[in-house]
């Protein structure tokens, strides 16, 4: 609706003005305003993911490498100058390195909650506390407030070490040569940069073998891990109505927003690679 002082009272508007007044005019100004929120709001919810994502990978690189100090931990370190090549706020990242230091506190405990939204879409909640009640507690609530419940899911997922490599095309099959295999990685993918380029590996091993397969990577000088993380990946992946995807993406947001969740995965998201159900 145009606030009140784009129109104003016909009794302020002398006579002989009136035909500067004109309905097509107003209507062209209102319809490219409500271009304007369309685009901006399009724009609002990509950077909403981006950011998302960047604090979800600070948080996880923090924990796998060891360290949450990036000077200690080459994987935080990584996912910090990503966020910030991805225009990711100072804060946000602040934020994001404050929880992974929560997370390494004395007393905290790792906790994960299974939950259940518009009947299908599976939800594995990961946290780190110091209060269970009280993440529980907090969880539950965010849950309801959003149409979610407890429930089993995690048959619904794969759980998968899942390592994405920055590797030069030349290196990339002598990098695979030396992971494949049964005790290794078991699935591949590659990934490109934005103009289309190759730019490196996307790799799958079984959980126990994550720390192996990292360790051999980090013979190859020219190659470098961008993420090493044990993922929950879904097995089958439907046509979900957009918004379904809108309220998945709601809930997302808001248990992020709670310190003790530390990463979440959804039946919605793509499996990283052509992982195997057997492998």
């Amino acid at each position: 609706m145009l606030r009140s002082h784009l129109w104003p009272h016909t009794t302020h508007v002398p006579s002989y003005t009136r035909y500067f007044i004109t309905t097509p005019v107003l209507l062209s100004g209102h319809n490219k305003w409500s271009k304007i929120k369309q685009r901006k709001g399009l724009e609002d919810a990509k950077k909403s993911v981006i950011y998302g994502k960047a604090s979800r990978d600070i948080v996880a690189a923090a924990r796998n490498g060891g360290s949450a100090s990036p000077e200690e931990n080459s994987l935080l370190a990584t996912a910090i100058r990503r966020a910030k090549d991805a225009g990711v706020p100072k804060e946000n990242i602040e934020t994001a390195l404050a929880k992974a230091v929560r997370s390494k506190g004395q007393g905290h405990q790792s906790l994960t909650y299974e939950a259940m939204l518009h009947g299908s879409i599976g939800i594995i909640i990961e946290c780190q506390t110091d209060n269970i009640n009280r993440t529980l507690s907090n969880v539950r609530d965010i849950l309801t407030d959003h149409g979610a419940r407890q429930a089993p899911v995690k048959f619904m997922f794969q759980r998968r070490g899942f390592i994405k490599v920055a590797a030069v095309e030349d290196q990339q099959s002598s990098l695979l040569d030396a992971v494949l295999g049964p005790d290794g990685v078991t699935d591949f993918d590659t990934w490109n940069n934005e103009s289309g380029s190759p730019d490196g590996l996307l790799l799958v091993c079984r959980p126990e073998a994550l720390a192996k397969v990292t360790a051999e990577i980090d013979r190859f000088p020219s190659c470098e891990v961008l993420v090493n993380e044990i993922a929950y990946a879904p097995l089958e992946q439907g046509e979900t109505a957009d918004d379904v995807k809108a309220r998945v993406s709601d809930l997302v947001e808001a248990l992020e927003e709670d310190d003790d969740v530390i990463r979440i995965w959804t039946t919605l998201e793509e499996n990283p690679g052509n992982l195997m159900a057997d492998c």
